[in-house]
């Protein structure tokens, strides 16, 4: 082989290579799949293809190359607990692939795998080393002979070409989908890669020496929710090769984990779990060490990758998997003597390991570090709260722990197995074992039938799938004529004729229909003859069966024949009112991020003539004062009466590196796109209808804000005509209000929120007094702990300096206590800190003629950071706050050093 190569530098030439074979490069789609209930996870390549390999949707190309980012770790496909321990289990991986959609086959296939492999210019593997495999032929599918035969075309000899079963040579995604008979390439890693007593072992031995690089599908069949195979439209071809389990067969090692993949990342989690990892991994607990740090280096990056795609840790579904990756590789840390939070600052180190291939971990980082804190630290309590029951649990046992009882503490507050063993030996007690396999194996069958998901998606209607696509004049325009009836279906079946009275889908060449897609819902409106006779039938909505393809609901009031003429049209009052709320959906998100921050993304939308609904991910409930806030920002816009800018066929990655749109969560986009961008308020990909200018939505008005699930949220809101709907029902409400309020109440305009404001105020005058109160003796104890205050003062390098700690103080009165001090210590630097809540405020005032040496803003910055915040202000006063009250003793106890840093870099 040529010289050693990065695992970024074999990505980037599998992907090349492909790309000088006419193939398409497409960029890895999310971890979450687009619209498809049967999978977890995206855990292959070919997922995202899944509806070509259908024939639902068609693309504007038939080969592809990618390389695409995998999690399997639920469900049928699940290697987590064998992760660490073996060379090549991960959760996390990438799935370099390349693709044929009904374009070459076998042959190609076959050649293209062996010239990559073993060309000097490309991997350069030993051609001596490589094995190949092919289909024996099963369950009445024939033997792969043509694919045995390519393997020798291309010069594997006979005796490396082994035929295998379905076990090992018939590929599926799931237990539904498509699938084929395979061939795999196998790489001879030598004898050192052989497990105990097995040096002079064969092919294909699994001892661990012959390691699978490559596995050509060649898709045939679609199986369906009975285990039918049906033939699929046309023979595709997908390939997978993982690229750890490559990369360290072209860096000579063994073990995946020893490629520069993971290096980084283990010496960074040895680091962060206070580890020397040299010196530990040749300790006696070599084994259980280094397994442990692989866990944390492998579950981290499936822990930033999940989170980055919009997956939160939760109870159920998706979230619960991740929490227990995440939760797994916490015990590991804490097996190698971490008691601090750490996994939240591995998510920066797998950052910067793969910032170059997928550069929307440098927007996410940040939001991720601080969702894996929050749950290091959730998973602290719990752990706590774990370990007092287990004891519980062993003094009420007897001779043995029940298997299903300790699992609750395995499953429940992820106490580690080893704990529960190591805890029942230290007791003398025995722990049902048996049973407590027998309760994971039942919790694995629950969770995967939970995500079979039904049948998924089957073949499209041979109808659908040999009609070319209609063409869409809707963005312009809402009547066609001249529209050619292509085909007319019925309960699946293509019929001829649509009789009055009967309803199916019509197929027109030429349409301005809008058709249910990214969240809007499609439009209503007739058909008219096209010699004026009259109303042909009314159109109920308008679906995409098939890529491109748009089929129209359509009752029947005259006769509709396949290749008759017609007339389209949109009720375009309705399509407005649709637009309306699409438009303001683009607002509200802009809005969202503006005050919520960037971290918030879309998980869902749906947009219809009556209101909009718009799910998004974020940790906790909107305050009434931020979504007041929302709404006046997207408002504001409004009224600005911005132009809707709409940019056509935009290559993707100009679209999202250039003009920066937004790419939504679930949403499958295509090489090139469609902008729509309002000032520099919102850009984002988007397919539907909107308004020309801002002004036309009148008017932006949010009805409530509710939990969703674990880290989602949900807004609904109404814009236009709906908006003054909403405001006469809240007129109605006033009059009937104000019948309860006094009259002499009322000011002049009749407003009953004054009336009511006033009432209410009048009620809380006595709770005003008694907070003022507690306000004032607040105060006064914290005045009281300053009364030695002079004790606490240092002087550095000539400066006085005070830190002081006074908890449950709000901002005024801080501002107050520190402008006290400062006239009591005369010239100096005051530092205060308050916890309250949670959270932690502080403050730094500087006396004016020390201000010129030590600047406020600088001093508070280091302090917040060390509680997890930040700040900033004037040179004389600076205000920061943070969120670990924990470490607030030992931030303020920096404030010494960090003066005294500022004051010797002046002297130098």
């Amino acid at each position: 082989m040529k010289a050693m190569l990065t695992g970024s530098e074999i990505r980037e030439q599998f992907l090349r290579f492909f790309e000088s074979k006419a193939h398409r490069r497409v960029h890895s789609s999310s971890l979450v799949p687009a619209n498809d209930p049967t999978l977890l996870f995206t855990n292959a390549g070919m997922n995202q293809f899944k509806d070509v390999f259908l024939g639902l949707e068609k693309r504007d190309y038939l080969r592809a190359t990618t390389s695409q980012k995998c999690v399997r770790a639920g469900g049928k496909h699940n290697d987590l607990e064998n992760v660490g321990f073996t060379h090549r289990h991960h959760t996390f991986f990438e799935m370099l692939g390349n693709f044929s959609f009904g374009d070459y086959f076998k042959r190609q296939a076959v050649q293209f795998a062996w010239e990559l492999v073993t060309s000097k210019e490309w991997f350069g593997m030993p051609e001596e080393r490589l094995y190949a495999t092919i289909f024996v032929g099963e369950q009445g599918i024939p033997r792969d002979e043509d694919a045995e035969r390519f393997w020798q075309e291309v010069g594997v000899p006979p005796e490396r070409v082994f035929a295998m079963g379905m076990k090992d040579n018939f590929w599926a995604m799931g237990e539904t989908g498509p699938c084929g008979p395979c061939s795999e390439l196998h790489y001879d890693m030598g004898a050192e890669a052989s497990a105990e007593g097995h040096t002079d072992c064969r092919f294909p031995c699994e001892c661990g020496r012959y390691v699978e690089i490559w596995n050509l599908v060649f898709m045939q069949f679609d199986r369906d929710a009975g285990g039918n195979l049906n033939p699929l439209p046309k023979p595709c071809v997908d390939t997978g090769m993982g690229l750890e389990r490559v990369t360290a067969v072209l860096q000579g090692v063994v073990s995946n984990y020893d490629t520069d993949l993971f290096r980084p990342l283990i010496a960074r989690a040895a680091e962060l779990t206070g580890v020397d990892a040299a010196r530990e991994l040749q300790s006696e607990n070599q084994a259980r060490s280094a397994a442990s740090l692989r866990v944390i280096a492998d579950h981290a990056r499936a822990t930033t990758f999940l989170i980055s795609d919009g997956v939160l840790p939760s109870n159920e579904g998706r979230g619960y998997v991740l929490r227990k990756i995440m939760r797994r590789a916490i015990r590991h840390g804490r097996l190698m003597g971490a008691q601090q939070p750490f996994l939240y600052e591995m998510a920066h180190a797998v950052r910067d390991g793969m910032r170059d291939a997928y550069p929307e971990l440098v927007e996410t980082a940040e939001q991720v570090a601080r969702a894996i804190y929050a749950e290091e630290t959730r998973f602290a309590h719990t752990l706590d709260i774990g370990l007092a029951r287990l004891d519980e649990l062993i003094g009420k046992s007897g001779q043995q722990v029940r298997g299903d009882e300790a699992f609750k503490l395995y499953d429940t507050f992820g106490l580690p197995l080893d704990f529960i063993q190591d805890a029942c030996r230290d007791a003398g007690i025995a722990l049902d074992q048996e049973g407590f396999d027998r309760a994971m194996s039942e919790q694995r069958t629950r969770a995967q039938a939970s995500w079979k998901g039904g049948a998924g998606k089957q073949a499209a209607s041979p109808v659908y799938r040999d009609l070319k696509k209609t063409e869409f004049l809707g963005y312009r325009q809402t009547s066609a004529g001249d529209c050619e009836v292509l085909a007319i279906v019925r309960d699946g079946q293509g019929v001829g004729e649509l009789r009055p009275g009967e309803e199916g889908e019509v197929i027109l060449d030429h349409t301005p229909f809008y058709a249910d897609s990214g969240g809007q819902v499609g439009d209503i409106g007739v058909f008219y003859g096209e010699q004026n006779n009259g109303l042909l039938g009314d159109v109920n909505g308008c679906t995409m069966p098939v890529q491109g393809v748009r089929a129209h609901r359509v009752r029947a009031r005259q006769p509709i024949h396949v290749g008759m003429k017609v007339q389209a049209v949109v009720h375009t009052e309705v399509r407005e009112r649709t637009m309306r709320h699409h438009t303001a959906t683009h607002l509200l998100h802009a809005a969202l991020r503006e005050v919520l921050g960037k971290h918030v993304k879309q998980a869902g939308s749906l947009v219809d003539p009556g209101h909009l609904r718009f799910d998004f991910s974020h940790f906790a409930a909107v305050e009434d004062e931020q979504m007041q806030d929302i709404e006046d920002l997207a408002n504001d816009e409004i009224l600005r009466n911005s132009r809707v800018q709409v940019i056509e066929n935009v290559p993707i990655d100009v679209a999202i590196n250039e003009y920066k749109a937004m790419a939504l969560f679930g949403e499958k986009y295509g090489e090139r796109v469609r902008v729509i961008k309002i000032g520099d308020f919102s850009t984002e990909l988007c397919g539907g209808t909107h308004t020309a200018a801002t002004g036309e939505i009148g008017l932006l008005k949010i009805l409530r804000e509710q939990s969703v699930s674990s880290g989602v949220r949900r807004v609904e809101a109404v814009a236009g005509t709906e908006s003054l709907r909403h405001f006469r029902a809240d007129h109605q409400l006033e009059a009937v209000a104000r019948n309860y309020v006094r009259a002499d109440h009322n000011d002049d305009h009749g407003s009953i929120a004054t009336a009511l404001r006033y009432e209410i105020e009048s009620k809380d005058e006595e709770i005003r007094r008694l907070r003022k109160e507690v306000e004032q003796a607040r105060m006064k104890s914290a005045a009281a702990g300053a009364a030695n205050i002079e004790d606490k003062v240092r002087v550095v390098s000539g400066v006085k300096v005070l830190a002081h700690r006074a908890d449950n103080l709000d901002r005024p009165q801080l501002r107050t206590l520190v402008d006290n001090l400062r006239t009591r210590i005369g010239s100096g630097v005051v530092v205060l800190g308050s916890a309250s809540d949670g959270r932690v405020a502080l403050i730094v005032g500087v006396t004016k003629d020390v201000s010129a040496r030590v600047q406020a803003g600088k001093v508070l910055l280091p302090i917040a950071q060390k509680v997890g915040g930040k700040g900033g202000g004037r040179p004389d006063l600076a205000e920061g706050g943070g969120e670990r009250p924990q470490d607030l003793e030992a931030a303020l106890s920096e404030a010494y050093k960090v003066v005294e840093r500022m004051l010797t870099s002046e002297r130098q």
